[in-house]
């Protein structure tokens, strides 16, 4: 299991897509913190911002564009052509003969993505949450490590949810482009809360509450109980696609 890990991690790393991914989503979010300070501080100052607990942590949620890349790549990587010459030839058809059991196959992908996302992740919050403390100092307060451990288990679940969502779709650029959207430009997932409250149960805004505090959703769900949704969500769709990826031709 050791080597298979490690031949992941190397395909993982080797894809310059997935690169993207990786600077993208570390750099984002300290960026957007360096740049939005004297606004922030403007904010702060006359009564704007009210409750400062979340700064830092709300703007991890650019950086999220990151492990979405890479769930996303980690899959489709292995459905794309290998060259002109050959069309459909795939690099699934080169795994599968190196490691011809999936479900091994999908374990190693998931552990190697598990362990690069939870990286990524802990380097941007420490980036940002250190950024954010050394631009404002006292105005606000250093988050509690349990929260920066939630948000770095909020970015390793998104990473997962693209990879399950890929797995079941064969396509990367449809799942990433949504997911990209939906977190950035205009969230289908927080319009829906307008709509009805059970959507504060869907894993992007569920899992969001196991560490922002401040955000306008109509009913609350504790911290622990936001985890384990997410969870839930992220389970079930893996599953799905652990038996489609099993059932289907290379």
């Amino acid at each position: 299991m050791v080597n298979r890990v490690r031949a992941e991690l190397r395909k993982l790393l080797g894809l310059p897509t997935a690169w993207i991914g990786l600077v993208l989503g570390t750099l984002l979010a300290p960026v957007i913190v360096l740049v939005n300070a004297p606004y922030t501080r403007r904010a702060i100052a006359d009564g704007t911002i009210a409750d400062t607990s979340d700064l830092g942590l709300q703007d991890l949620g650019i950086g999220l564009i990151g492990p979405m890349v890479l769930g996303v790549v980690i899959v489709s990587s292995e459905y794309t052509s290998t060259g002109h010459d050959a069309p459909r030839a795939r690099q699934l058809t080169a795994t599968l003969t190196a490691m011809p059991g999936r479900l091994r196959l999908l374990a190693a992908k998931t552990v190697a993505l598990i362990l690069v996302a939870a990286a990524q992740a802990s380097v941007t919050a420490a980036a940002t949450l250190t950024l954010t403390q050394v631009l404002h100092g006292p105005h606000v307060p250093a988050p509690a490590p349990a929260r920066v451990a939630a948000a770095i288990l909020y970015w390793t679940l998104i990473a997962l949810l693209s990879y399950a969502i890929t797995l079941i779709t064969r396509n990367g650029i449809v799942p990433l482009t949504f997911l990209i959207v939906n977190s950035t430009i205009v969230s289908v997932s927080y319009l829906l809360t307008k709509v009805t409250d059970l959507a504060v149960y869907l894993p992007d805004i569920a899992g969001a509450q196991m560490f922002i505090h401040t955000a306008d959703f109509p009913v609350r769900v504790a911290p622990v109980t936001a985890g384990l949704v997410m969870t839930a969500w992220i389970v079930v769709l893996l599953a799905i696609g652990a038996v489609l990826f099993h059932r289907r031709d290379p």
